[in-house]
């Protein structure tokens, strides 16, 4: 047991475990999407929720339509968790795949701007504050938000 647990330790990337203190700030870009995922069936092979979702435009659940086929999707960033040092110089890339617009807000910082489909938005700035933030898409909260992880610099 302990020889997987010490093994499990040396799998953790140092972004993760922390920043090393000799490690100076750095210039990071992060790639996001913002993405849609659906899934459906029928209603002969699954019942339709008789729970609805919590409310707020981040879901949707569509009705069994005249064949019985009945469908799920939700919003997300993906990825959903981004993990930076303090100090680091960030730029998020944020492409709209899906969903007409995606007005955001990284608590925090404040920083907001929005993301359209089919356009490139870009945001930087200094993750100078330690700790984990909320990116939280205003038009389909609560379920299309990502954490922003600053790990303190020692």
């Amino acid at each position: 047991m302990r020889i997987a647990a010490a093994a499990a330790c040396l799998l953790i990337p140092a972004a993760i475990a922390g920043p090393a203190a000799t490690e100076p700030p750095r210039s990071r870009t992060i790639y996001i999407a913002a993405i849609e995922p659906k899934g459906g069936t029928h209603v002969d092979q699954e019942p339709f929720p008789d729970k609805p979702l919590p409310p707020g435009g981040g879901y949707a659940l569509k009705k069994p339509d005249e064949k019985g086929r009945w469908e799920v999707s939700t919003y997300r960033w993906d990825p959903g968790t981004i993990v930076v040092n303090q100090g680091d110089r960030v730029t998020l890339e944020i492409v709209g795949i899906n969903g007409d617009q995606h007005p955001f807000t990284i608590e925090g910082y404040w920083i907001s701007d929005v993301v359209r489909r089919g356009q490139l938005t870009r945001v930087s700035f200094t993750a100078d504050k330690a700790g984990i933030f909320k990116i939280i898409c205003r038009k389909h909260a609560p379920a299309m938000q990502a954490d922003l992880v600053v790990l303190e610099r020692k």
